[in-house]
């Protein structure tokens, strides 16, 4: 459906003016949408004026919504939706829609719906400016006021943060060759319609419409904020073209450093990351795994197979103040999120790309499913998840879980005596871990992969946490990486997640020379 933007986005005030008298408008038609749209030859949006696209960080920040003007504020809706001005990063406005009881209107957005610290700056921004995307804001941390809570913005990207959280992660409608040599490509809403909720709901749905070069798509999305924070996705691609590699219910993170890395030279804080580890919860051996994060020095690429998979995430483990030391960005309360796939996928791969950062502005980790099964224009693909954004265990893992990953040389006082050695240390506690006694028989398994040697591991209590510390002494083969998996059980029962690790021999833990 093409629109002239200077008629959308024309008015000063939100001004709706009805599209459909009387006519029903959900999913289907958003479906029916999209697939029109991917029989026709791909179109880019129309791009903001540059001046926007040329203003400067500071500038384009000092454009506010005005939340007076906050959609639904006159009727007292829990659900509020604030906008937010194209430019920068934000290359082009997208349509907005609202659905209520007598139809489908569009939303017009003027310059006289944002303030400005800057006179020269409002004088610049064009009149019929239009919106990059919207803020959804509901009382979610008192009932006095409103809080954003899920933000659409920039190509399919969106974030959601729980009761207490900070903004953190991203969650991304789609993810197309993220990581492949011959380059990504970033789909983009480029429509959505928000339905009208009553004053006093607790949920929220909007549909967004999807388009790039390679597939179109339509989405539904139910917001249920608390703690967790949950989002409800249906979705019906249909390709255009086939795709390498797509990722169904992306996740996009930053690690700078953390607890299992060097400590980059010149930085104070103890860690640096939105995101510590993903975790994958496999339906075929109800196997729960967990891998920490990496800045790597070159792309790294992993890819986890599952034949059913109940579940993925990136979570925020370390959640004590004290793991940063950092007033500023509070990592401590970013959000932790997990992917719940309702239905099965079927055969596919969690694929983990870790990119190399030199500082914290950067997103470097991106998570995603992938199908097994080619992806043609002959056939479309629908698929339904929750995504949930909170607390560290948001995923419910009844096992014990790895809370510490620590790295170093395994040739000097505290490591070894083993010259090019590592010592890695794994902390595990919960789970049924807290009902056994300090001198309970729980055993290390340690698997090594691609080569690595192990040369011991052993398991002791941890009294200080309540859990239990595995140690581990280990080897990798020059050029490659060092690879090892492990968990703890005791005669009769697995006791924990699977703690994998996989380290680039091309590192800064060794001293060089080792």
């Amino acid at each position: 459906m093409k629109r002239n933007t200077v008629q959308i986005f024309a008015l000063l005030t939100f001004i709706m003016c009805p599209l459909y008298a009387e006519a029903k408008f959900d999913f289907v038609d958003v479906v029916k949408q999209a697939e029109e749209l991917a029989h026709q030859e791909y179109e880019a949006p129309q791009p903001v004026p540059q001046v926007m696209l040329d203003m400067s960080y500071d500038a384009h920040r000092s454009i506010r919504f005005d939340p007076e003007k906050s959609l639904w504020r006159q009727s007292k809706s829990k659900f509020q939706v604030m906008l937010m001005p194209p430019g920068r990063y934000f290359t082009h406005a997208v349509h907005l829609n609202v659905i209520d009881a007598s139809g489908v209107k569009p939303i017009s957005v003027s310059r006289d719906n944002f303030t400005f610290d800057d006179p020269e700056v409002e004088r610049r921004v064009p009149m019929n400016v239009g919106a990059a995307g919207f803020k959804l804001t509901f009382p979610l941390n008192s009932s006095h006021e409103q809080n954003q809570f899920l933000v659409f913005a920039g190509a399919s990207y969106f974030r959601a943060v729980g009761k207490d959280n900070w903004f953190g992660i991203s969650g991304r409608g789609l993810a197309i060759d993220t990581g492949l040599s011959t380059g990504e490509e970033f789909p983009a809403f480029t429509e959505f319609w928000l339905v009208r909720p009553s004053p006093d709901a607790n949920e929220m749905v909007f549909y967004g419409l999807l388009d790039s070069p390679s597939l179109t798509g339509a989405y539904q999305f139910t917001a249920v904020p608390g703690s967790p924070t949950r989002l409800r996705v249906k979705m019906t691609l249909f390709p255009r073209k086939e795709i390498k590699l797509v990722g169904i219910a992306p996740l996009t993170s930053m690690f700078f450093y953390g607890d299992n890395t060097s400590r980059p030279k010149g930085e104070w804080r103890r860690q640096v990351h939105d995101s510590d580890g993903l975790q994958i919860h496999d339906g075929v051996n109800d196997e729960w795994l967990w891998r920490p994060l990496l800045n790597p020095k070159t792309l790294e690429m992993d890819y986890f197979m599952t034949e059913n998979v109940l579940g993925f995430g990136l979570e925020q483990r370390d959640v004590i103040f004290s793991d940063y030391e950092d007033l500023n960005a509070r990592y401590e309360q970013r959000p932790s999120t997990w992917v719940e796939p309702q239905g099965e996928w079927g055969k596919g791969h969690i694929v983990l790309v870790q990119l190399p950062t030199n500082d914290e502005t950067n997103d470097n980790i991106v998570a995603f499913w992938s199908p097994q099964s080619s992806v043609t224009p002959e056939t479309s693909l629908t698929y339904s998840y929750h995504v949930n954004f909170g607390e560290s265990n948001t995923s419910q893992n009844p096992m014990g879980t790895v809370v510490n990953t620590f790295i170093g040389d395994g040739n000097r006082i505290g490591g070894g005596a083993a010259p090019g050695a590592y010592r890695i240390i794994v902390d595990f506690e919960g789970g049924k871990l807290d009902k056994l006694s300090a001198g309970a028989p729980i055993s290390s398994h340690v698997t090594a992969l691609e080569g690595s040697e192990i040369l011991e591991h052993y398991v002791v209590y941890n009294e200080a946490i309540n859990g239990w510390r595995l140690s581990i002494l280990a080897k990798h083969v020059a050029s490659k990486p060092l690879h090892l998996r492990a968990f703890l059980r005791n005669d009769q029962y697995t006791l924990t997640e699977t703690w994998t690790y996989r380290l680039p021999a091309n590192n800064n833990i060794l001293p060089e020379g080792k």
